[in-house]
């Protein structure tokens, strides 16, 4: 591989996941952590992403766009799909379920319950275009000015989302440290904050590489969510933080 597809490689891992770690992307290319940081050093110096500590995270990270839909509702990394698979397994008959409109959450849909009737929230025209199809499950879409994610979550999408009571919540975000969730994104956290208060569980979908950050607003307490599922990449570190927090966290393992 050509250090130019690398690095562009590597622009799709941060686009992917948020935040790459300098001794994983050494592994997956088979180079030393010493040349994995020069590249890194060089594409900030490019002005594309931020070096952090052990790693680099986007530069746009205070005030991030949505990846493009080819990323965004592609198949998603070996991760998320365990994470969507064990997430998918929570629903039950004839719950509500608010589903958003991240990428994990589309790579969900393949895993959804097919065999009994459950009912589905979701401010997402794209999760709505995939579920029009699925006769077991009635859909609401929350209504608003329409993004180019496909998403809405202005001052309109708002007062629909507050008419809503859910049973069963699955969340994200950009970011998770032991403040809780956060975005790069006021208008998403404090749409994501009412669909959050109006939900009796909390279930949120958190890849290892999101964990010890801090994005540009702060979306939801840590302490107020029920479960998190994770990837085999968390370390017992980070379980242990979220559980003396009063979390449950269930690591989901990959197929093999």
């Amino acid at each position: 591989m050509f250090s130019d597809e690398r690095r562009l490689e590597i622009l799709k891992m941060l686009e992917e996941n948020g935040r790459v770690f300098a001794k994983d992307l050494a592994r997956r290319f088979e180079m030393s952590i010493d040349s994995i940081r020069r590249d890194l050093s060089m594409m900030e110096e490019q002005g594309v992403l931020k070096r952090t500590h052990g790693g680099a995270i986007p530069i746009t990270s205070v005030r991030q766009m949505p990846p493009p839909p080819s990323i965004r509702y592609g198949e998603g990394s070996d991760d998320q799909n365990a994470i969507a698979k064990l997430a998918a397994s929570y629903i039950e008959e004839n719950q509500t379920v608010f589903i958003g409109g991240a990428a994990i959450h589309y790579m969900m849909l393949k895993f959804l319950p097919r065999n009994f009737p459950y009912t589905v929230v979701t401010n997402s025209i794209e999760v709505a275009f995939y579920l029009r199809d699925l006769e077991n499950v009635d859909t609401y879409l929350i209504g608003g000015n329409v993004k180019r994610s496909g998403n809405m979550t202005d001052s309109l999408a708002n007062e629909f989302a507050k008419q809503f009571t859910v049973d069963l919540c699955f969340a994200t975000a950009g970011a998770i440290s032991s403040k809780g969730l956060s975005t790069s994104t006021p208008e998403v956290a404090i749409f994501h904050k009412n669909v959050y208060d109006n939900s009796r569980k909390i279930v949120s979908l958190i890849e290892h590489a999101k964990f010890g950050m801090d994005m540009f607003f702060g979306m939801y307490p840590l302490t107020k969510l029920h479960v998190i599922i994770t990837d085999e990449g968390t370390t017992t570190e980070i379980i242990d933080m979220v559980k003396a927090n009063g979390v449950d966290c269930i690591v989901a393992k990959k197929e093999l």
